[in-house]
């Protein structure tokens, strides 16, 4: 019992498809040290392995050494719980089924515990954020693409496989639909993050004339932010691209609450910085389709962890699960 009590610190590891963000955490969500590296610099797993150990193992040493460590957790793309392993993620350098948990055990001696990385936002959510106490929500991160993680009775949604809940590969445009990275058509994932708000601004400068503070930007060089600050100024056509994402993020939340009747959906990630720019359009639109047994149930909030941290928090809590 006491080997327990002397454990007073996880590590939460954030993989992410350009950098990987790692840090100590104690049992009040309080990042103590943290470090990174860039993932996709090593294309053989184990080099990255080493890497990241490499630049870990001095903060683990500054708290106390491996004995005061009671576990590690890592979110990423494709991040299996069952098995602790990596499959098929598109984005990052190392193809086919990767042992990720099993690499860092053997290097460290630390158990290590693995997820998807919208499902570890969702962990750090309940446990250090705005969704503490809650049993029923949806975190929704809208980034790169659009990941998801459900949480029903007090539980993180696994499925049989390990990849339950991924709802940004809802497919919401059967007619010609955008390309997903995952290779089908018209999924929720291209419309409403980020890339995706930068595809409907190129789209829609290409189909109209119409005058916009956007057609100052070389159209391939448009990003999200662009379009935030043009429609801060009052850019008519930036204003529509946030009321089209926000109005078709919200059809798609209106059927999400029929699956899962949640006390709340999540929303983290910088669009879900936008304001009323973004959550205007998406609580209309939840509003006029959202199914009426569950009408004005489910509440919209903003995630309170800050984005560089949310993925790290997240992760860590899996570690302290752990626990024998």
């Amino acid at each position: 019992m006491n080997s327990n009590v002397e454990k007073q610190y996880v590590v939460g590891i954030d993989i992410g498809g350009t950098n990987t963000v790692f840090g100590i955490v104690d049992a009040r969500g309080s990042i103590l040290a943290s470090g990174a590296v860039k993932t996709q610099s090593y294309t053989e797993v184990e080099n990255y392995v080493d890497e990241v150990c490499k630049n870990l193992l001095p903060l683990i040493i500054a708290h106390g050494g491996v004995e005061k460590i009671k576990g590690i957790g890592i979110g990423a793309p494709n991040g299996n719980y069952y098995t602790g392993t990596i499959e098929f993620a598109p984005n990052l350098p190392w193809k086919g089924v990767v042992p990720l948990a099993s690499l860092f055990e053997e290097r460290l001696g630390i158990p290590t515990a693995l997820t998807n990385d919208a499902n570890a936002a969702a962990v750090g959510e309940m446990t250090y954020g705005v969704a503490r106490g809650m049993k029923d929500f949806i975190m929704i991160t809208l980034g790169t693409g659009v990941g998801s993680g459900i949480v029903i009775n007090g539980q993180v949604v696994y499925g049989h496989d390990g990849f339950a809940g991924e709802l940004g590969h809802v497919i919401m445009r059967r007619e010609n639909g955008r390309l997903c990275g995952c290779g089908r058509h018209g999924c929720l994932e291209t419309y409403c993050s980020a890339t995706g708000v930068a595809r409907t601004a190129r789209e829609l400068l290409a189909a109209r004339t119409d005058q916009s503070l956007l057609r100052n930007i070389p159209a391939e060089s448009i990003t999200s932010k662009d379009v935030f600050d043009a429609a801060i100024q009052g850019d008519e056509l930036a204003a529509e691209i946030f009321k089209f994402t926000g109005s078709l993020l919200g059809e798609a939340l209106a059927d999400f609450i029929s699956f899962s009747s949640p006390e709340a959906i999540v929303l983290f990630g910088g669009l879900a910085k936008s304001g009323d720019l973004i959550m205007k359009p998406i609580q209309e639109s939840i509003n006029a389709n959202v199914l009426q047994i569950f009408k004005g149930k489910a509440k919209l909030l903003i995630s309170e962890l800050k984005d560089s941290d949310a993925a790290v928090l997240g992760a860590s809590a899996l570690a302290w699960e752990l626990r024998e």
